[in-house]
């Protein structure tokens, strides 16, 4: 039984991603979906496909790497918050990745969105990963 589904979803990516794999399929849910949806608007996935077979679902995600030099989008993903330590952060107190560069993703009462959105819509929330 996995106690921390998130933390699964980002170590499978980070798996696939270090085994240079094209496709990577992980068990659905509907915060994993609006975590791959912001990582495909964000350009750090190729594609995504949410594929319902039986009760629960999965989601197929195409990983995005460099035509020439093979590297992948996605340098780093990390899990910001867990269910031992939760953090929250208020509308001026979110974190920014490398200045601005990457993103984290945070669940606010208005949905799943990246930092810079919540900042602009002055909410605050649950932190759940950075990616960059």
């Amino acid at each position: 039984m996995i106690t921390d589904s998130i933390a699964d979803y980002l170590t499978r990516v980070r798996n696939a991603i270090m085994a240079r794999h094209k496709v990577v399929e992980i068990p659905a849910s509907n915060l994993k979906k609006d975590i791959t949806r912001i990582l495909h608007d964000k350009g750090y996935i190729l594609n995504y496909k949410f594929v319902s077979d039986g009760p629960q679902g999965t989601i197929k995600i195409a990983l995005k790497y460099h035509p020439e030099t093979k590297h992948p989008a996605i340098k780093s993903i990390q899990r910001a918050s867990r269910p031992g330590l939760r953090k929250y952060a208020g509308s001026k107190e979110l974190p920014r990745v490398l200045n601005g560069l990457g993103i984290s993703i945070v669940s606010t009462s208005h949905g799943v969105m990246t930092d810079k959105e919540a900042r602009a819509k002055n909410i605050g929330g649950e932190v759940l990963c950075y990616v960059y």
